[in-house]
Order: C-alpha cells, then structure tokens, then sequence
C-alpha cells in the first residue's frame, strides 16, 4: 500500500542544512498524512513534524519549530523536511512515516521507512 524510502542524510556541520526525502513506491501516499521522527543513540523515538494529506495542517516539535520545515508534492509521491541552522543535539536517525490522520504518536502511523542518519558536527 505504501512503501517509504528516505534520503538525504548525510554529515554537516552545525550550522549547515540538509534536505531530506521521502519516497513513495506505493500509489496511495496523497491519501495519508506524514510525519517525520528520529531517534538518537540511548533516547526513545521523537516526534519532528507531521503535515496532512492537504497540507493544510502543519505540526513540529518545540526543538525544531522554526528552523525546519515539512513539504509534500503528492503529485510525485514525495515528502521533504528542510533542515536549516542544524545543531549537535539534530544528530539522530530519522525516519518518514505515514497514518490515517496527521499527529505527533508513534503508535498511530502505520507505515515506516528505514530510517537515514544525519550527523551534525560542531
């Protein structure tokens, strides 16, 4: 039904930005929402940023409010998360999701990607 691939990881330094994607392989990724969470060594699962089916709805965690931002183009089966001014504590995995309706509970997204690795450098 739908099948979550991401890209787009890499090793910045802080300060720096990266642009992460999420590709669909299934034919249903416009009927869901998105979220993005990462998990860093030793720590539980974070919620990021979710954005609806629409778009018109538009959620992010306190830590990254204003310095990331979601996108989704689902003409192309795609979601995005622009990262800008990143910062040590960023270093985590991340991981696209997808649900039934947009919110910030792991539980309640039933699809997963495998997850990319971004590493911020001071």
């Amino acid at each position: 039904q739908v099948q979550l691939v991401e890209s787009g990881g890499g090793q910045v330094q802080a300060g720096g930005s990266l642009r992460l994607s999420c590709a669909d392989s299934g034919r249903s990724f416009s009927s869901y929402a998105m979220g993005w969470f990462r998990q860093a060594p030793g720590k539980e699962r974070e919620f990021v940023a979710c954005i609806s089916w629409s778009g018109g709805i538009i959620d992010y965690a306190e830590s990254v409010k204003g310095r990331f931002t979601i996108a989704r183009d689902n003409a192309k089966n795609m979601g995005l998360l622009q990262m800008n001014s990143l910062k040590p504590e960023d270093t985590a995995v991340y991981y696209c999701a997808a649900s039934e309706n947009p919110g910030r509970l792991i539980n309640d997204y039933n699809y997963w990607g495998q997850g990319t690795q971004v590493t911020i450098s001071s």
